[in-house]
């Protein structure tokens, strides 16, 4: 579920590996259960502005319920393409039990299995993840305000100046050598403005949506590269490792028993479900 200046690349890259937050799910390759039954997705807070889909399959209708004033632009591109039929015909190309199952791509139309998860509609638009939040100011007490401040401030200086700042070169290179974002708590948000006259809004973020199990989400393949593919959370306790990362922009209200369903089918070493047995989208509709 994710390319400027080459000295800078080799400044940033090693850090932004070590400190990624991201982990790899360990995939689950036991046998599929064929039994499945309906399960109920866990009240949450849904916006008030929402649209009601149904997403027909050749194993049965998923509900859907779209939250357009959570997600205007993620909603409005779904509903656009599945009015356009882009959908119809598509199937899910990758199921993993206890985890997710993921369709959208208009490669899955063609007969070429090994582009699979490669498509989409030929643009990309960015994540409607976060809200904006209070200001940052003063001292940086937590580790999401020092994130916030080296994703905002630190990187695109170090990345868009020809001669960075000496202490905030240092200072990247002591986050670096110490692998953690923890040298950024000594200094003021003020502090990081004035070495790198950094002048626009810096407020904190508040999480739109988690990724929860029942879930309707983007995928992607890194910040901003939202396009036509999606996925739905199989797995009961959520994907927190994943808040943040994904847009989520609606959720199942009916038809998880088929989820589940389309989860636990046969499939290949990358998680494509055998040709025999693929769940393919014949439809999306929206009644009013």
């Amino acid at each position: 579920m994710k390319n400027k200046n080459l000295k800078l690349v080799l400044i940033l890259i090693p850090v932004i590996l070590v400190l990624s937050l991201a982990t790899m799910y360990s995939l689950d390759k036991a046998n599929p259960n064929k039994t499945t039954k309906e399960e109920t997705v866990p009240e949450t807070t849904t916006p008030m502005a929402t649209t009601k889909a149904i997403m027909t399959t050749t194993y049965g209708n998923i509900e859907l319920e779209l939250w357009g004033e959570l997600t205007p632009k993620t909603v409005q591109n779904f509903i656009t393409l599945a009015q356009k039929d882009f959908y119809n015909g598509t199937y899910f190309h990758r199921v993993i039990p206890d985890f997710m199952i993921q369709g959208g791509d208009p490669n899955t139309k063609d007969d070429n299995r090994a582009n699979d998860g490669q498509g989409g509609p030929g643009y990309a638009f960015e994540d409607e993840c976060y809200a904006p939040g209070q200001e940052l100011k003063g001292e940086i007490t937590n580790m999401t305000s020092a994130e916030l401040v080296w994703n905002k401030v630190i990187v695109p200086h170090m990345q868009e100046s020809k001669t960075p700042n000496a202490d905030i070169d240092a200072l990247v290179k002591e986050c670096q050598k110490a692998k953690s974002l923890s040298p950024i708590m000594k200094n003021t948000v003020e502090y990081y403005r004035e070495k790198t006259g950094f002048t626009a809004p810096l407020n904190t973020q508040i999480l739109n949506a988690k990724v929860e199990y029942g879930t309707l989400c983007m995928a992607n393949s890194g910040p901003n590269t939202n396009g036509s593919q999606f996925f739905i959370v199989t797995k009961k306790d959520g994907t927190p490792w994943l808040d943040g990362k994904h847009t989520v922009f609606g959720k199942v209200t009916k038809g998880m028993d088929i989820v589940h369903t389309i989860e636990q089918l046969p499939r290949d070493r990358s998680d494509n479900p055998n040709q025999d047995v693929q769940a393919f989208i014949t439809g999306i509709s929206f009644p009013k």
